[in-house]
C-alpha cells in the first residue's frame, strides 16, 4: 500500500487545486525562459536570414541595428574591389509606424537591391519584387493581403508577395522594398522642407559678394544636389570568397574606406549581449523570485498537510512503522505535486505560446533544466514537513 497515493486520494481536491496554482506559476517561469530565447531569436533573425560574413557600417559605430549608421551608397563599389570580397549588398533599414484601419501599425522596412542578397529569405505567397519602384513584400504576421496598398512617404506601395516571419531586433515584422524606394522613404525630405532648404541655400550663397553670378548659381546647384541626395545606406553586407581571411579583409576595408567592418560573430555578440542584456537580467530575476515563491508555497502546503496527519503519523509510529516510511510518504507527495504542477504549466504554455505578442522559443535544455530545479525545490521544501513528522511522538496517537 502506497501511503502517499492513499493520502492524495483522501485530500484530492486540495492536492489538485494546489497543483493547478503551482502549475500556472511554473507556466509563467517557462514563458519567461521562452521570452528570453525569443528575444535572442528576434535579435538575430535578420543576421541569420542574410548570412553575411562582414557588416560594414559607419566608422565609430556599432550599427546598423544597435546604433544608427549612415554611409554613402557608392561605398559598396569600393568595398567590392577589396581582395577577398566575393559579393556585396547595400541595405537601408527603417522602423515605420503608420495608421492602418484606424489603428497604429508598426513594422521594420528593409531596402535591398533586387538581384543581390539581403531580400526576403522565402516567398510563401505571391512573388518577389520585380520592379524598381512601388512594390513590397511583407511578413506573414503583418496580416496584409496580396494587392493591398500602403502609403509610405509620398507614394503608395503594392503588396506583391508574403514572406516568412522575419522580424527586427525589436520584434517588429519586416517588410521589403527596393533599395531606391527605401532611400526615398527614409532620406527624401518633404516638398515644403525642400523649398525652405533651397531658399536658405540660395540666400546664403547670394550673400557671398566674392562670387560671380555664374559661380553662385553653380555653387547653389551643387549644394542643393548634395543636400537632397538620397544615395545613403545604413550598411553594406559582405560575403567572402572561399579561403579569404576574415581579419585581413576587415582591416583592408577599414583602412581603405574609413569605415567599420564588423564580423558576423561580433555583430551577433552586439545584438545578443549588448541589446538584451538588461532584459536577460530582469527576466532571470523574475524567474528566480517565482521559483522561490513556488518553493515557499510547496513548503507551506506540505507543512499544513503534515499537521493534518499528526495523529496518523503518530499511529504509524505506534504500530512500528519506520521513519523512512513516513519520510517517503511526505517526499513522494511533494515530488508528485511538483511533477503534476510542472506538467500543467508546460501544457498551458504549449497551448498558448503562439498567442503571445512576442516570440516564445521553448528549448529542450531549458525545459529539462527547469524540471530538475523544480524537483530539487520539491525535495528541499518537503524537509519542513519531514522535520515536523519526525518530532511526532507515538503517544500522540492516544491523545484526545
Amino acid at each position: 500500500m502506497n501511503l502517499a497515493i492513499r493520502d492524495i486520494r483522501y485530500h484530492r481536491g486540495r492536492f489538485i487545486l494546489t497543483s493547478v496554482g503551482l502549475g500556472l506559476l511554473l507556466g509563467v517561469v517557462i514563458s519567461m525562459g521562452g521570452i528570453y530565447r525569443g528575444l535572442i531569436a528576434d535579435a538575430l533573425a535578420i543576421l541569420n536570414a542574410n548570412k553575411a560574413d562582414i557588416w560594414v557600417v559607419q566608422q565609430g559605430t556599432n550599427g546598423p541595428f544597435a546604433e544608427s549608421s549612415r554611409i554613402p551608397e557608392e561605398s559598396r563599389y569600393r568595398i567590392a574591389t577589396v581582395p577577398g570580397v566575393a559579393a556585396v549588398s547595400a541595405l537601408a533599414f527603417q522602423t515605420i509606424q503608420i495608421e492602418r484601419m484606424g489603428k497604429p501599425f508598426r513594422f521594420f522596412l528593409i531596402g535591398y537591391a533586387p538581384g543581390s542578397f539581403g531580400g526576403p529569405p522565402s516567398i510563401i505567397a505571391g512573388r518577389g519584387i520585380s520592379q524598381k519602384h512601388y512594390e513590397m513584400v511583407v511578413a506573414r504576421s503583418m496580416s496584409i493581403g496580396l494587392g493591398e496598398k500602403l502609403r509610405l512617404g509620398q507614394n503608395e506601395y503594392s503588396v506583391v508577395g508574403i514572406s516568412d516571419n522575419i522580424v527586427s531586433s525589436g520584434g517588429d515584422p519586416a517588410a521589403y522594398v527596393t533599395l531606391a524606394d527605401a532611400q526615398e522613404i527614409q532620406f527624401k525630405k518633404s516638398n515644403h522642407a525642400i523649398r525652405n532648404e533651397r531658399a536658405k541655400i540660395t540666400a546664403n550663397v547670394a550673400g557671398n559678394n566674392s562670387l560671380s553670378q555664374q559661380q553662385a548659381e553653380l555653387l547653389t546647384q551643387n549644394i542643393i544636389a548634395s543636400t537632397e541626395s538620397t544615395h545613403t545606406v545604413n550598411s553594406v553586407m559582405v560575403r567572402l570568397a572561399p579561403g579569404a581571411d576574415l581579419k585581413e579583409t576587415q582591416e583592408r576595408i577599414q583602412q581603405w574606406n574609413y569605415l567599420r567592418a564588423i564580423s558576423d560573430e561580433e555583430q551577433t555578440a552586439i545584438l545578443a549581449k549588448g541589446m538584451i542584456e538588461k532584459a536577460r537580467m530582469q527576466l532571470g530575476l523574475f524567474r528566480v523570485i517565482l521559483l522561490i515563491i513556488s518553493g515557499v508555497i510547496i513548503s507551506l502546503i506540505i507543512y499544513t498537510s503534515t499537521l493534518d496527519k499528526i495523529r496518523v503519523i503518530a499511529t504509524l509510529k505506534l504500530i512500528g512503522a519506520q521513519n523512512r516510511v513516513i519520510i517517503g510518504m511526505i517526499l513522494q507527495q511533494s515530488l508528485l505535486m511538483g511533477i503534476l504542477a510542472y506538467g500543467i504549466g508546460y501544457v498551458v504554455i504549449l497551448l498558448t505560446y503562439e498567442k503571445f505578442p512576442r516570440r516564445i522559443v521553448l528549448e529542450t535544455f531549458d525545459l529539462q533544466s527547469l524540471f530538475v530545479i523544480v524537483m530539487a525545490i520539491c525535495m528541499i521544501s518537503s524537509f519542513v514537513g519531514i522535520r515536523k513528522a519526525l518530532k511526532v511522538e507515538p503517544a500522540e496517537a492516544l491523545g484526545g
